[in-house]
């Protein structure tokens, strides 16, 4: 479960290190996000020399969280941070060209494809 003004890492090699949420989208009373939500993101660190700079506004999918997730089987999934990938918000594509670390299932359920097959560990 990530807010307003939670921090998260970045999962891609879009050239964002660390995030900031500054809005969950979804409707205006929604406050948590979870795994597949869309935020609106200002970077709050970046790799130099890189396609995106400090405090730009980018949006992003959430791919891990360390509030569990319970599955439709009855088994839960908890990762060990709070990471996100920079997509292009109106066709769902990432904008980097890689993935790192492990992503969930649930994303292929949600339309993201494209991360589901680059991700290196599918749980």
């Amino acid at each position: 479960m990530l807010q307003h003004r939670s921090y998260i890492s970045s999962a891609d090699n879009f050239g964002a290190k660390k995030l900031m949420v500054i809005r969950v989208l979804g409707g205006y009373k929604k406050r948590y996000a979870r795994i597949g939500d869309i935020v609106t993101c200002s970077i709050k660190e970046a790799v130099p020399r890189s396609n995106v700079k400090k405090g730009q506004i980018v949006h992003c999918v959430i791919v891990r969280a360390r509030k569990e997730t319970r599955r439709s089987n009855g088994t839960y999934i908890r990762f060990s941070d709070n990471a996100g990938i920079i997509i292009d918000k109106s066709s769902k594509e990432l904008k980097g060209t890689r993935v790192f670390g492990p992503i969930p299932r649930e994303l292929r359920e949600l339309g993201y494809k494209k991360i589901v097959s680059l991700a290196p560990e599918v749980l």
